[in-house]
């Protein structure tokens, strides 16, 4: 991967780049992510956002490492409840998932789909597994931990630690998606 990566939504309208290397490369299997991917993959047009094993791919960057380059007014939030202080940011041009934020957090969770194929980071572990439906069986290519590890957390803690303990904020989404839940 190289230092500045341009990533589109699926009709190119909403470009953002991030640069140097990922936190971490992951697929989440919380209960959470898969009610969001099963929601956000049904909105019209709308990519897959979970895989086979019901997990949503994400490539995890350090906010001040994330700009948004073109159409911010396309960017719209969902909320799995109204009191909830995750959002996931849709590019509603094409419904294409951007990114899973943690409102008070220094970093952004990028969906997979932006990137191409043979670009996508490789993942590096598959986290939460113990929300997973229970007919599902995991592929051991990669550590399959039931809730985040130490070593998650350390990674977040050092990416903090380098940007000086800040939290920048995303503040160019206009609003919340306007679809109902399937």
């Amino acid at each position: 991967m190289t230092n500045n990566t341009a990533l589109s939504c699926q009709c190119g309208q909403v470009t953002i780049q991030v640069q140097a290397q990922p936190i971490l490369s992951a697929a989440c299997l919380c209960t959470e992510c898969q009610q969001a991917g099963e929601f956000l993959q049904s909105l019209p047009g709308a990519p897959e956002v979970l895989d086979e094993y019901a997990a949503t791919r994400f490539v995890l960057y350090r906010k001040d490492r994330m700009r948004l380059i073109k159409g911010h007014k396309y960017l719209r939030e969902h909320r799995l409840t109204k009191d909830t202080e995750t959002r996931r940011v849709i590019a509603t041009c094409c419904n294409t998932p951007l990114f899973l934020e943690f409102i008070k957090g220094h970093w952004l969770s990028l969906y997979g789909v932006l990137w191409p194929a043979d670009g996508l980071p490789k993942l590096e572990l598959r986290t939460m597994t113990k929300d997973k439906k229970e007919d599902i069986v995991l592929a051991d290519d990669v550590p399959n931990p039931k809730t985040h590890t130490l070593t998650f957390y350390a990674k977040l803690l050092f990416a903090w630690l380098a940007m000086g303990f800040r939290s920048p904020k995303i503040d160019y989404v206009q609003g919340t998606l306007n679809a109902e839940k399937p």
